[in-house]
């Protein structure tokens, strides 16, 4: 359930599209970004702003006002993630366990394989804004336009990249009327579905959790849930620290 629900017939990013239409959609923003352009896409968690080229990067990070300190994350799933991500058993049985029955979004950081053939034509500026000291932050289970966009971009051979809807440090936006006109400008294409699932009053997007060792680097939506079903499942405590939110 959502910590805020939208009002009235309003709709939400959850809201079952036809598979048909999800398909093109997202076809036509994946055509976009691989030739260098910029989208804005609805997720369950916020409006995120995407791209896969050196391009349509910097665009992202000048329209957003972002440091480079602060790296994308990746669309993916559970089995991208277990390809590409390096952990032990464990640790991919939890990220798988946690997608397939508690069903909620979060990402996933840890270090990665540089050479898994999906990164073989990304520019480097592309690797390198978007991963830190060897870990890549790969953002799980966003709603229907993230999986599709991850299951497409699988299928096509390249990685996209991107992070939340608006301009850096003033909290996710939930509406595509609500970003910032100079993100929204940044963008070539955009999907508008209603309002994002998880909406919140803190501005909050998805919780970042770093599989090294468990801790949370940020706190984002339906945390409190996830946090107790990684203690009741698996006895792991996620662990809030002093280190800076991405």
């Amino acid at each position: 359930m959502a910590e805020d629900s939208a009002s009235g017939d309003e709709r939400i990013t959850s809201d079952p599209l036809p598979p048909e239409t999800l398909i093109s959609d997202v076809s036509r923003v994946l055509d976009t970004i691989q030739s260098g352009g910029v989208a804005i896409v609805a997720l369950d968690v916020a409006y995120a702003v995407i791209a896969a080229r050196e391009a349509g990067i910097r665009r992202i990070f000048t329209a957003k006002r972002r440091s480079y300190e602060k790296p994308s994350g990746m669309f993916g799933d559970a089995s991208l993630s277990r390809e590409i991500h390096v952990m032990d058993d464990a640790r991919h049985a939890m990220v798988e366990a946690m997608i397939r029955e508690v069903r909620l979004p979060f990402s996933v950081v840890a270090p990665f394989r540089a050479d898994h053939p999906l990164f073989a034509d990304v520019d480097p500026f592309v690797m390198q804004s978007s991963t830190k000291i060897g870990t890549l932050d790969m953002l799980l289970n966003a709603g229907q336009a993230h999986d599709e966009i991850a299951r497409q971009s699988r299928q096509r051979g390249f990685p996209v990249f991107g992070s939340s809807a608006n301009t850096s440090l003033q909290g996710s936006k939930y509406r595509y009327a609500d970003i910032e006109p100079e993100v929204r400008e940044a963008a070539d294409i955009h999907l508008d579905y209603g309002r994002s699932l998880y909406a919140n009053p803190q501005g909050r997007s998805s919780t970042i959790i770093d599989f090294r060792d468990f801790t949370v680097i940020r706190v984002g939506v339906m945390f409190d849930t996830l946090a107790k079903e990684f203690a009741d499942r698996f006895g792991v405590a996620l662990t809030i620290t002093e280190r800076t939110a991405r």
